[in-house]
């Protein structure tokens, strides 16, 4: 992904409305010089703007698109650091299962998924062996972690405390 080598930062914003989403994302565009990794619609009739680059420019097109979008966002996240397997795993990659367990988590929205995944990443010793974006599950999100029994267990609890307390949880 172009623009995500040395300082890779993620924010998504999801909106509950296809008008909404397409001038936000124009907006975010505009603001700032950042990668579009993702902007259209998921079921149902969600639109997702997904955006990579430098910390200052994603935080700054974040900006814009919170001003754009404000009264039809649904979620955001915003990693300024995020880990290289969650950006291989939007980029579409799965992997073969191969540890001892498998944990998952579900959430209700996309960006609660991935403010998950980073933060079970960055805080067990787990591998992302699936991430999915909404199409097909009614707007939610899943994962799947592979590994020791321990780490996943570890990495669940983390992705889902992370979650504490926001509407993202499924």
């Amino acid at each position: 992904m172009p623009g995500l080598a040395f300082e890779p930062a993620l924010a998504l914003v999801e909106l509950d409305s296809i008008a909404a989403g397409i001038a936000t994302g124009d907006a975010m565009a505009k603001r700032a010089p950042i990668d579009i990794l993702r902007a259209g619609t998921v079921h149902p009739g969600k639109y997702l703007v997904l955006v990579g680059g430098t910390v200052g420019d994603v935080e700054e097109a974040l900006a814009a698109g919170r001003e754009v979008g404000a009264a039809s966002i649904l979620d955001v996240v915003f990693l300024p650091n995020a880990h290289p397997e969650l950006i291989a795993a939007i980029g579409g990659t799965c992997r073969e299962a191969a540890g001892e367990a498998l944990g998952v988590i579900e959430t209700a929205t996309v960006a609660a998924i991935i403010e998950a995944a980073d933060a079970g990443l960055k805080g067990a010793r787990v591998r992302l062996v699936e991430l999915r974006l909404a199409d097909d599950l009614g707007g939610k999100g899943y994962l799947l972690f592979d590994g020791p029994v321990s780490e996943v267990e570890a990495a669940v609890e983390i992705g889902v405390d992370r979650l504490a307390g926001s509407l993202g949880l499924a």
